[in-house]
């Protein structure tokens, strides 16, 4: 009974916990919704989660002060002439002017970064609510000196694509300044009586993610993998790779997304982890704007900086110079490579890169369409004991020419493992209907497992969403291997290769329902009952109809 009552309790504290959490986000977003008026939504997106993440940032400094100072921190907030300020470490710096260099270096080896006391959120949103004049520059100073002045490469260049002195704010100096008092005062009430931990941060973020993402069209692909589908991918790649059914791996010491957008497919899989159950994130963002928001959403979710490494960079002619080692020996290997690149990309395949490592043993794929240029490239730097699920439109699992001789490579090598078929209108970006490529270096089942999960999804508005139940049933075809008529099935490689090693889902699983068996002799009487009736009913007509003196019915 008491491990019953625990349990339970426990259970409630966790709901009660995911539901402060999503509450936060529902608030912070109806703030959002509210404020950004005309501006773009994605123009709006940056500022409301750079000042979100400030937020963070300066939480995660003072609690790391206090630590420190203990009761050297003031409980009050007042300066040397007893009038108040807006911190207590503000406090502490104006009675300490000549131990504040120290502390700011004791404070860089511990949490790798300093925030002046004028410059923390508690000041902002001081500043804010009193309608200060000063409040822009104030909070476009605090953002250089993170950006600047922090003790190495995390925080370079994190608020580079904020303009505080953009139009999009207004006109003059004092318009600008208004809309942000009117922006960060409305964050900061919305805070208020929340739990503002990392978790419930980190939470909210990722909730405004998705929201602005729901409203940013084609773009939203840009930065954003919906939940659900990122809890297949990570379901996949926790899991064993030469024997899924043992269960999860109990350590990852690496994963890498070469096309990370914000993070979130990253997360997905150190949350499947747990903390420590990965020993670094790898992640790789072209679009500097996302490159930032990631890097953001990492230490939101209090993801070190010590536990990733995101590079700006083009992933395709492989502008990150650490997976451009010639060496085998020094090459980097990643336990688990997700990713969701653009769909049918247009690229330049050139001379050399057909030379180029990544490339050579296959072929470069076509102009038109780079999904198996970024495939093979995450390929590259799976390790032999890895696993590998990457998300493509439908199109390169039939379709002819380079990609047909890169698929058929892959097939005769036994580097595909399983090929799921999901729902359409799964993204905000697109419509279309895409699937799952599960990849292995060295696997053991001498066939491909098709899983076609197409027509089971529920129904939301606009879009359609994987349930929870949805996502479990295929991760659990995939861990077990399991055939299930209409649903999935293992192929051998002979049949694959008697079909071109064409992968269309529907030449191995058919969707179709079977006729039912029809009784003849069944159907026979019912009809000869039913003739019965009319009989009877037509003779009880003329009947009435005689009584009144009318001709029958013939």
């Amino acid at each position: 009974m008491t491990q019953t009552t625990a349990a339970q309790t426990t259970s409630t504290q966790n709901s009660a916990t995911h539901s402060n959490h999503d509450q936060l986000g529902k608030t912070l977003w109806g703030i959002a919704d509210q404020l950004r008026g005309a501006m773009n939504a994605d123009d709006f997106r940056d500022y409301m989660l750079s000042f979100l993440f400030l937020r963070y940032l300066s939480d995660n400094y003072e609690a790391a002060a206090a630590r420190e100072l203990g009761d050297e921190l003031p409980t009050r907030a007042l300066n040397l002439q007893g009038a108040p300020v807006s911190t207590p470490l503000q406090a502490w710096y104006a009675a300490n002017p000549q131990d504040t260099a120290e502390f700011e270096k004791l404070m860089r080896r511990k949490v790798h970064y300093v925030i002046q006391p004028q410059h923390l959120w508690g000041h902002i949103a001081e500043l804010a609510r009193t309608h200060s004049n000063e409040l822009l520059n104030v909070l476009e100073a605090g953002f250089k000196y993170i950006e600047n002045e922090s003790f190495d490469s995390t925080f370079g260049g994190l608020f580079s694509e904020i303009n505080l002195n953009s139009e999009k704010l207004g006109r003059t100096y004092t318009e600008r300044n208004a809309k942000l008092h009117t922006i960060i005062g409305k964050i900061a009430e919305g805070l208020r009586g929340f739990s503002t931990d990392s978790d419930s941060l980190g939470d909210a973020y990722e909730y405004l993610i998705g929201q602005f993402a729901a409203g940013s069209g084609k773009k939203a692909g840009e930065f954003y993998t919906p939940q659900q589908i990122s809890d297949v991918l990570s379901g996949i790649v926790t899991l064993d790779s030469q024997n899924p059914a043992s269960g999860p791996r109990r350590h990852l010491e690496s994963v890498l997304d070469f096309a990370c957008g914000s993070g979130s497919l990253l997360l997905n899989v150190r949350g499947r982890m747990g903390k420590g159950g990965i020993g670094k994130i790898y992640g790789q963002e072209k679009n500097i704007t996302t490159y930032n928001l990631a890097r953001m959403n990492m230490l939101l979710h209090g993801v070190k900086d010590s536990e990733f490494h995101i590079y700006h960079g083009d992933t395709l002619p492989n502008e990150w110079e650490t997976l451009r080692e010639q060496n085998p020996a020094k090459k980097p290997q990643f336990d688990a490579v997700v990713a969701n690149p653009p769909f049918s990309y247009r690229w330049e395949p050139t001379e050399a890169l057909g030379q180029d490592m990544r490339f050579k043993n296959y072929g470069l794929a076509p102009k038109s369409a780079a999904d198996f240029a970024f495939l093979l490239h995450g390929f590259q730097y799976l390790s032999r004991e890895g696993t590998m699920a990457i998300i493509l439109p439908h199109g390169v699992l039939f379709r002819g020419g380079a990609e047909e001789r890169i698929r058929r490579k892959l097939l005769e090598d036994g580097h595909i493992d399983t090929v799921i078929g999901l729902p359409s209108n799964l993204f905000y970006s697109t419509g279309i209907p895409v699937c799952i490529l599960v990849l292995k270096k060295c696997k053991m089942p001498d066939d491909v497992l098709f899983i076609n999960a197409a027509e089971h999804f529920e129904k939301v508005k606009r879009q359609n969403r994987l349930r929870p139940e949805h996502i479990d049933r295929i991760i659990d075809t995939y861990q077990y291997r399991r055939e299930e008529e209409r649903y999935s099935r293992r192929v051998p490689m002979s049949e694959i290769a008697a079909n071109g090693h064409n992968l269309n889902i529907s030449r191995y699983i058919s969707t179709a329902l079977a006729e039912a068996d029809i009784d003849l002799d069944g159907v026979n009487a019912r009809l000869q009952g039913i003739e019965q009736q009319i009989g009877q009913a037509r003779d009880d007509h003329n009947r009435f109809l005689a009584e009144l003196g009318l001709p029958p019915l013939p």
